[in-house]
């Protein structure tokens, strides 16, 4: 008994030299959010997690937003708790943009998609979406798209003879970089298993 005592004495002294966060740690690991969250200013990404077990989704949104983009999964869950569905649709997108094989964040993207209600535009009298003619008859597209402020060349080089020039003619060279770059966009979706190096 007195044994007992003693180690429990020890351990509290030796939480209380080691800091807030521990103990906040171990009150969240006791079922206690409520305790643990204001002890975790520190780390906003912990402390998001006592709020939202505690149910203060509004303040565990808050503490995932300062948090950054280690919490994006959590503030997902926590924008969707607030009733933020386009936001946390687009959490949970990025997400699955990081990590296309994430089961859970696809499966609660879908449960948020299906919160959203669908967007729908006016139709005309054929049950077609209505559009808005922009080029005028008779007009060139290229001095429509300089209208709408949107230049063909933002900086770019232009595709011209002296450019075309400058090219090497080699077929091969040019096959291997479309294949390396096709290959790296399919590893960067995780279509594709990353080579494995020599085992021997």
């Amino acid at each position: 008994m007195r044994i007992a005592l003693a180690l429990a004495v020890a351990g509290i002294i030796a939480l209380a030299f080691a800091g807030a966060a521990p103990v906040a740690k171990l009150a969240l690991a006791a079922g206690l959010p409520q305790l643990a969250a204001p002890l975790l200013r520190a780390d906003p990404a912990v402390q998001g997690v006592a709020l939202y077990q505690a149910g203060d989704y509004k303040g565990a949104d808050d503490a995932f937003r300062r948090a950054g983009r280690g919490s994006t999964y959590n503030r997902g869950l926590s924008l969707a708790a607030t009733g933020d569905y386009p936001l946390s649709r687009a959490y949970f997108d990025a997400v699955l943009f990081g990590n296309p094989a994430d089961s859970q964040a696809r499966e609660n993207r879908n449960a948020v998609n299906a919160l959203i209600p669908p967007n729908r535009g006016e139709a005309n009298a054929a049950g077609r979406i209505a559009a808005t003619v922009i080029a005028t008859p008779g007009g060139s597209p290229v001095d429509e798209i300089k209208r709408l402020g949107r230049p063909l060349d933002e900086g770019r080089r232009v595709a011209d003879a002296e450019w075309l020039a400058t090219l090497p003619d080699d077929p091969g060279e040019f096959l291997r970089l479309r294949l390396e770059a096709e290959q790296n966009r399919r590893l960067s979706m995780g279509l594709t298993a990353p080579e494995v190096g020599d085992p021997w």
